[in-house]
């Protein structure tokens, strides 16, 4: 082991990470700073998160509020570039973990730590986009993840380390789900879904309304956009944060934003998770129905290139790469034009677009239409069609006089 004198480490008061304080301190014999990042996950897990760390064996905590960051500064980012991972997977966690990792890099600076820690596993992804930040961040630091190093296998085991040590924890031995929340959405992964053949049980979902006792009464929320960023709900200016936070209360009560999916992890296996993103889901269709107003069809499909090629670098944790700054550029150039005004229907798990207005829209009723008009002269479609297809033409000649 390398010696170390101060680490600091990636703290959320669950059983993991309350664990790892105390085997830090006995393994390495440093002093154990806990850093926790408020991204929004809700005051429940944050309350009395100080206290917990110090009693199990930190010498302090530092609770950063990231919110407005996070939703700015990484979010919208990415919903610029229209990223999907995998067609469905609207990527909450992975892009919570950039913004996390760069303020613990900040902390680490401040208080002149050694190493960094995390209480991913050695099978999932997070443990690749936290150390991959570190690398791009503070190369000179150690990084020390305990799941790779310890002999402890089980949740049993970790309770019976804290046991052993009088330390007291809320966790239990019949924890069901394993589940992330942000801003942006929660995830839900164990128990039952470790089964693919096996339908979600209620208890899984936790920040939506099951669409079947949604309302029967649709609603309808109107967002208004400039250059790429939403800045109006409702009608009411909103910060980046609280238009999402408004758009999760008002989806989230319809049951929008429910999946149930097989993905591919970046370590090799497949894993299967219910993701909820309320707001997030409302937001990535506004976003591209107004794209599509504003974007031509080559622009577009460059755009949708784009987000193919920045799912996977978001997912795989490269948010500190100059390809990431790249492609971030690149959606930007177009989000420029991305202004104006979306209506989106909200009924029993769908978010539907409705209406679409946009000072730099290229839809033309003069030349869309099915009646008639001044504009457009079909007969010139001819030669265009002609000249679009002529080395299909060519070819077909020449096939024909072989």
């Amino acid at each position: 082991m390398r010696k170390v004198n101060k680490v600091v480490l990636a703290y959320s008061g669950g059983l993991d990470t309350s664990a790892i304080i105390p085997w830090l301190k006995e393994n390495y014999d440093c002093e154990v700073i806990a850093f926790a990042a408020d991204v929004g996950q809700g005051d429940e897990e944050l309350q009395g998160l100080r206290e917990k760390a110090i009693a199990t064996g930190a010498s302090e905590c530092y609770i950063a509020d990231l919110k407005e960051e996070f939703v700015k500064e990484y979010i919208f980012p990415t919903i610029t570039t229209g990223a999907v991972y995998e067609g469905e997977y609207l990527l909450g966690t992975s892009m919570a973990r950039p913004v996390i990792a760069k303020a613990q890099v900040e902390i680490a600076r401040k208080v002149g730590a050694d190493a960094l820690c995390h209480g991913c596993t050695g099978k999932g992804n997070d443990q690749v986009r936290f150390e991959g930040a570190f690398n791009a961040l503070a190369p000179d630091l150690a990084v020390i993840a305990p799941w790779r190093e310890w002999d402890m296998v089980s949740r049993e085991d970790l309770l019976a380390y804290l046991a052993e040590r009088n330390i007291k924890t809320t966790a239990s031995a019949t924890k069901i789900y394993s589940r992330d929340a942000n801003a942006w959405h929660i995830s839900h992964e164990g128990g039952e879904l470790e089964d693919p053949w096996c339908e979600p049980s209620k208890q899984v979902w936790t920040m939506t309304v099951d669409p079947e006792e949604a309302p029967d009464q649709a609603e309808r929320v109107n967002l208004k956009f400039f250059e790429g960023a939403l800045t109006h709900v409702n009608g009411k200016a909103v910060s980046p944060y609280q238009g999402l936070a408004e758009l999760n209360k008002l989806a989230a009560a319809h049951g929008v934003g429910r999946i149930d999916i097989v993905e591919n992890r970046l370590v090799g296996m497949k894993s299967r998770g219910c993701y909820e993103t309320p707001g997030g889901t409302v937001l990535v269709k506004a976003y591209k129905a107004l794209e599509t107003m504003v974007l031509d069809k080559a622009s577009l499909k460059h755009r949708e290139q784009l987000a193919l090629e920045f799912s996977h670098v978001m997912y795989d944790g490269r948010w500190f790469t100059p390809l990431s700054a790249a492609l971030i550029a690149g959606a930007a150039s177009f989000a420029k034009y991305v202004t104006g005004e979306i209506v989106v229907k909200l009924y029993k798990g769908q978010a539907t677009v409705t209406q679409r207005q946009s000072p730099n829209s290229l839809y033309s009723e003069d030349f869309a239409t099915f009646g008639a008009d001044d504009v457009y002269d079909q007969k010139h479609a001819e030669g265009f069609i002609r000249l679009f297809s002529l080395s299909s033409r060519i070819a077909a000649l020449k096939k024909q006089g072989e």
